[in-house]
């Protein structure tokens, strides 16, 4: 199991947009994934399609991480049904695992600074019941306090979202300074698995100018593909679809891009989940 945190300390950059694009890509590929919601706001549940019922949302969870029944209080998400009708995953019994861990406004007790170790341990606690996937894609809120360091703790890779613009790419080279401090004092095997230029404007001379100062600042780091700006991507997100299954040509090739993309995050690991992925791109 890989355990992947998607972070950004600037708000508005569309890293839940990356979460679930990812997320998507991983259904489509057939690699079992759990969704984790850390962020209040709960977008990415929202995205997904997902509503707990009896389940406990995941602040609910936290609060008792080693009693917590994972599998029985993750959700399916509303994607997996749209799928299968599609014959978007290939067949097999992992063909169709996209759970949630519904987000809630009950995290926030947790998004404070001052959090010791042992509340940092909460997440990995409760993932110690997620053996059954390959993937968890962990959506942190826009902030450095307890829910972002929670889920570094709990992860083995952190990918950062930044728009090609001035202060998202002084808050990336701040987050990988934080991390490389997190890492010194936590989470020794944490490491920043790359940077995801979200929302280029092709057409715009400062992106431009920008991405090629986060190729001269972070040189390998910065992960290829760049996504681009997708104009209908809320009201992909509004009706609870993934990129996969909307109609269209700029949601087709948005959805190669995520695939893409997931593979070069899984790729280093050598797992079967890459290979089926890199297989799907090929195709």
């Amino acid at each position: 199991m890989q355990v992947v945190s998607i972070s950004s300390l600037k708000g508005g950059v569309g890293k839940t947009s990356v979460t679930t694009g990812l997320a998507s890509a991983a259904l489509a590929a057939g690699i079992p994934t759990l969704v984790v919601d850390l962020d209040p706001h709960a977008d990415a549940s929202t995205a997904l399609g997902a509503r707990s019922g009896d389940q406990q949302d995941i602040g609910r969870m936290l609060k008792a991480p080693r009693r917590a029944r994972l599998s029985e209080n993750v959700v399916t998400s509303g994607w997996v049904e749209r799928a299968s009708a599609h014959g978007g995953a290939p067949a097999g019994p992992a063909s169709s695992v996209l759970d949630v861990a519904v987000g809630s406004a009950y995290t926030g007790i947790y998004d404070r600074p001052d959090l010791g170790r042992r509340d940092l341990r909460r997440l990995s606690a409760l993932l110690a019941g997620a053996e059954k996937y390959e993937l968890v894609l962990v959506d942190c809120p826009p902030s450095l306090n307890g829910l972002t360091r929670m889920a570094w703790s709990a992860s083995d890779k952190v990918v950062l979202v930044a728009e090609p613009g001035l202060f998202s790419v002084a808050g990336t080279e701040r987050t990988l300074r934080a991390i490389q401090l997190f890492r010194q004092e936590f989470a020794p095997n944490l490491s920043p698995a790359g940077i995801v230029a979200n929302r280029v404007r092709s057409g715009s001379a400062e992106h431009t100018f920008r991405l090629a100062e986060m190729e001269s600042m972070f040189g390998g780091l910065l992960l290829s593909p760049h996504i681009p700006e997708q104009a209908n991507w809320q009201q992909i997100q509004g009706a609870a679809h993934s990129i996969h299954h909307w109609p269209g040509d700029s949601a087709k090739n948005a959805a190669a891009l995520f695939d893409a993309l997931l593979a070069n995050l899984t790729a280093a690991d050598g797992r079967p989940a890459a290979a089926r992925v890199r297989d799907r791109v090929r195709r």
